[in-house]
């Protein structure tokens, strides 16, 4: 749907509930199902032990015994996201097992086609994404609001750490949201101070994202990180180790390429891009792979996230009202809000240089090959040279700030 975004909304959240957006989380599904009913209960089996299956070396055995099921029963979203969520599980530890050189490059056709059929339902690709184990992967453990991740990895506690901080950096951003309506609002009413208040409500929000995404060193260790998770969290496009893609069974006769979960996946961020006019494009065109690379992550969305960015693109350009009215104020107050973006983006390259680049440096050094890290070692989980693409897009988003006079 188009939203008549700088209309008086007084019920502005009911607008956002057909996006999928919560007024609290953002866009994280509030209370994820955690339980399948019969007979789905017997995926949640398997990716409930998945750490002890893989190391025990018995976990394709599990996977290859389960039956194919219709997806007929899996009714609600909420119940479709927790599926999705599981058999992405499940596909991960079944295609690396236990991250070494044993890759499998056929899902197996008990798998593949409900996972396929569902993944098709609910609009996203058939890998684990984003969508799935940061903003569908959690519970509150305790009254007092402890979460918890409701599927692991091996790796210990590393891979709850990196999902729960994920996690807590977009309801840390989410507040943000709120704001938009009243934003655009000041925009069609020309309502400078309005406007300019907006503007300081979502540089607060981006500070205090940023302040959680500090909490990462505290519960991700680098080596766990580099070594164990992120194999498990990479995908089959743009990955040397499965070069042709993966072979869903039953399904597609030749292999598919889908790119594994990565932040780009996130809609908050893009949500911030689109809004303050930070554009990855010159004259409608990307600027190289980065802009492209942001374009294809919007396919690995939710649909309805994906159709929220569409309508802000749809929306009045604050950028270029800010420059319309040559208020000093203003412009200073905008700059803010996008150098709090710039902050986040410098923040995201030093924590990819100490969970990525450092570790394969260091392991390139013990294979005593190079000393600089490869091209596959250097690859996030999404499939792209992180840092590369880091660099590009923290540098269209420098380039938004707007020069003074």
């Amino acid at each position: 749907m188009a939203l008549d975004w700088w209309s008086p909304m007084d019920n502005s959240w009911k607008i956002f509930e057909e996006y999928h957006i919560d007024e609290n989380l953002g866009f994280a599904l509030p209370n994820p199902l955690e339980e399948l009913p019969h007979p789905y209960d017997a995926w949640i089996a398997i990716a409930k032990n998945l750490p002890e299956l893989i190391k025990n070396g018995q976990l394709r055995a599990e996977v290859e015994k389960l039956a194919t099921l219709s997806i007929d029963g899996l009714q609600g979203h909420k119940m479709q996201r927790l599926a999705h969520l599981v058999l992405g599980y499940i596909t991960m530890a079944y295609v690396w097992g236990q991250g070494d050189e044993d890759i499998r490059k056929v899902l197996p056709r008990n798998i593949a086609i409900p996972y396929c059929k569902l993944s098709e339902k609910l609009g996203l690709p058939p890998i684990l994404v984003y969508a799935d184990c940061v903003l569908a992967n959690w519970k509150k453990k305790d009254p007092s609001g402890n979460m918890d991740i409701l599927f692991s990895f091996p790796g210990g506690d590393c891979g709850k750490g990196f999902f729960l901080v994920s996690l807590l950096v977009e309801i840390a951003a989410a507040s943000a949201i709120k704001v938009i309506p009243t934003l655009f609002n000041a925009i069609q009413c020309e309502d400078l101070d309005a406007l300019q208040k907006a503007l300081l409500d979502i540089t607060s929000s981006l500070h205090k994202a940023l302040e959680v995404f500090h909490q990462i060193h505290e519960y991700v260790d680098p080596k766990l990180f580099f070594n164990v998770l992120r194999i498990y969290l990479s995908g089959w496009k743009g990955n040397p180790l499965l070069s042709e893609g993966l072979l869903y069974e039953g399904v597609w006769d030749t292999p598919k390429k889908f790119a594994g979960g990565s932040a780009a996946q996130s809609s908050i961020f893009q949500c911030f891009d689109v809004l303050l006019g930070i554009q990855h494009t010159v004259g409608g065109v990307p600027s190289g792979s980065a802009a492209g690379f942001l374009q294809e992550m919007r396919t690995y969305m939710p649909p309805a996230h994906r159709n929220f960015l569409h309508s802000l693109e749809s929306g009045p350009s604050v950028r270029e009202f800010v420059l319309s009215k040559g208020d000093a104020l203003l412009q200073e107050t905008y700059n803010e809000c996008v150098q709090a973006m710039v902050s986040l983006r410098n923040y995201h390259l030093q924590i990819v240089t100490k969970y990525i680049v450092i570790p394969a440096s260091q392991q390139a050094k013990k294979k005593q090959a190079s000393e600089e890290p490869s091209e596959e070692e250097n690859r996030g989980t999404g499939g792209t040279n992180v840092i590369d693409f880091l660099k590009t897009v923290r540098g269209t988003t420098v380039r938004s700030l707007l020069k003074e006079g």
